[in-house]
């Protein structure tokens, strides 16, 4: 069937009574990732620099009072991953939620969803090189040579190696994810062991005796009072980023129907333990001021407790866990422009794949683009970590926005007969979706009163706006033209138009979504 551009794609099916959706964006992946590396590839994006760096600095902005940050918004991102969870049950696609845009709401927000969150990647990525070098330079001590190094030439070379990496499979890919993931599981669980051990034996930390009374003798839980716990939050929600990178890799995962209820439930669980149990530890082994900006907590603690090379490993870890949410990053901004260039919404080329399945345009074009976050670091390394979050935030909440309001859209058209909801879903549907997109707009009020660097993220939003409007335009007549059948992908996935493909050009790759019967 034939999609405008700018209408909701709705097909039936004969059949079943359900309504079903293939998009052309899922068309030459293989599907051969593992449920340990669904779970893996989820916790790798979700658990990155947000906890491993950022929250040194906003422990010493508002005290054991951020355990309380984390615990809120570990409630919503409970919410939108089980939102996303419904979507993919639904339908499994590697285009994620900008295929459920497309799906319920037409092509133009599809458009808007999908340059928005690849913009959000790109500043994580600017965010996670900074990490990157960041947690090099902690060895500069250790490697002389490593002195000699700018930062911005180290977050060079591991923006080469992970681009490596995403183009040469999506099976390689998946395996070395999951061991970025486990170092980085590996050195929570080892914290939250150690940390743990000391609170229970009253281990003294550089003079303070761990435990409650740490906390209450420092000030108690809001030292600083209500409100910087309160702003922290539009930090905090950055923390919580990449969990919906599961309904990326549903498309290329195996048995998706047991496997993903199963990822997500793992995911949730074990976010909210890494999270909310992390910074809970952190507060109850050492005050709050022995945390400084810049400096994992982690590394600070292991450092104070004296234990030989325990911050060089440490460190190394964190390395390797900024790798992981980078590579992830990078994967699934590949599939998303994809996803677009399919319909139209994105330059044509970015549909080429490579033999290996792996959609190599779309990964060179985020790789091109995070040098900007090479570029940052060497003229502003002291704030590219703080301004990239920022711009982050809020690109995320809209992201997580455009979830939510499928989720809602599927289930209202459930309610009206015309589709089956899968049975894992949403918890407190409608209630929960409203709820969340009031939160968002929350946070991104919190992220305007962050003067100055939230502030003029904030500001930006009506020139990005503008730009994405001016960007419709520009594609608007190409999408209704795939749309409408006259432009096509050839077999050299290549767009060329109808009636040259009728004089001569073998057809194989159709990019209109078309009825399951």
């Amino acid at each position: 069937m034939s999609v405008k551009g700018n209408e909701p794609a709705l097909a039936s099916s004969a059949n079943s009574g359900k309504k079903k959706y293939v998009g052309a964006e899922d068309v030459g992946y293989k599907k051969t990732l593992r449920a340990r590396q669904i779970q893996m590839i989820a916790i790798g994006g979700a658990v990155g620099s947000g906890l491993f760096l950022g929250a040194g600095a906003r422990l010493s902005e508002a005290g054991p009072s951020l355990v309380f940050a984390f615990a809120v918004c570990g409630v919503f991102a409970w919410f939108i991953i089980r939102a996303l969870g419904e979507l993919v049950l639904h339908r499994p696609s590697t285009g994620s939620f900008v295929s459920y845009a497309r799906e319920f709401y037409g092509e133009k927000l599809a458009y808007a969803a999908g340059w928005m969150y690849w913009t959000n990647w790109v500043t994580v990525a600017i965010a996670e090189l900074t990490a990157t070098a960041l947690y090099l330079n902690f060895f500069k001590a250790y490697v002389p040579f490593l002195a000699d190094i700018p930062q911005w030439v180290s977050a060079l070379g591991v923006l080469a190696v992970i681009t490596g990496i995403n183009l040469v499979s999506v099976k390689i890919f998946g395996e070395l994810e999951f061991w970025f993931a486990f170092f980085k599981v590996a050195a929570l669980v080892t914290f939250l062991g150690v940390g743990v051990y000391m609170v229970v034996f009253g281990t003294p930390i550089d003079g303070h005796v761990p435990g409650f009374q740490l906390i209450s003798d420092h000030g108690g839980w809001f030292p600083y009072g209500v409100m910087p716990a309160v702003i922290l939050i539009q930090g905090v929600v950055f923390a919580y980023g990449s969990i919906e990178l599961v309904g990326t890799a549903a498309g290329e995962a195996k048995d998706v129907e047991k496997v993903m209820p199963k990822a997500i439930r793992a995911v949730v669980f074990r976010i909210v333990v890494f999270y909310v149990g992390t910074i809970l530890l952190l507060s109850l082994l050492m005050p709050s001021s022995s945390y400084v900006p810049g400096v994992s907590p982690l590394v600070t603690f292991f450092g104070a407790i004296g234990v030989q090379g325990a911050d060089a490993i440490m460190n190394m870890v964190l390395f390797t866990a900024a790798i992981s949410s980078l590579n992830a990053g990078i994967y699934t901004t590949g599939r998303i422009l994809r996803s677009l260039a399919v319909s139209g919404s994105a330059p044509a080329f970015l549909v080429k794949m490579n033999s290996n399945g792996v959609p190599f345009a779309g990964i060179m074009f985020t790789t091109i683009a995070s040098l900007v976050g090479v570029a940052m670091n060497a003229f502003l390394p002291d704030q590219a970590f703080e301004i990239a979050m920022s711009l982050t935030a809020i690109l995320m909440l809209g992201a997580w926005g455009v979830i939510i309001i499928c989720q809602l859209k599927l289930y209202r058209l459930s309610q009206q007969g015309l589709i089956e909801r899968p049975g894992f879903r949403m918890m407190f549907a409608p209630y929960s979706g409203y709820a969340t997109l009031v939160f968002f707009v929350l946070v991104f009020i919190l992220i305007a009163l962050d003067y100055p660097v939230g502030t003029y993220s904030a500001a930006s939003v009506p020139f990005y706006g503008a730009i994405l409007v001016v960007g419709w335009f520009m594609v608007r007549g190409r999408v209704n033209d795939i749309a409408s059948g006259k432009l096509k992908f050839d077999d050299k996935q290549e767009l060329v138009s109808t009636c040259d493909v009728e004089s001569g050009h073998g057809l194989s790759f159709k990019p209109q979504l078309k009825e399951v019967q």
